[in-house]
């Protein structure tokens, strides 16, 4: 999401605040809002596939094998 687009979005918020917007406004805000949602969901997704667990016997483990172990499971089941 660039910076454009996220301006847009505060644009038409406070237009919405101010005097309301048209349907077509209505439609862009929110088609930018889910972009931006989707945005930050994999934005989060990326960080978390960083992540690693120290567990308590001194073994590191990644945070994306075990969320692959739970969807396996899941899918299993």
């Amino acid at each position: 999401m660039t910076e454009k687009e996220i301006g847009r979005i505060n644009e038409l918020y406070h237009k919405s605040k101010a005097e309301g917007l048209t349907e077509e406004e209505k439609a862009e805000q929110a088609k930018l809002r889910q972009d931006y949602i989707l945005a930050i969901r994999e934005n989060l997704r990326g960080t978390l596939n960083n992540v690693s667990i120290l567990e308590p016997d001194g073994t590191v483990t990644e945070l994306k094998k075990v969320a692959e172990r739970k969807a396996k499971r899941k899918r299993e089941s």
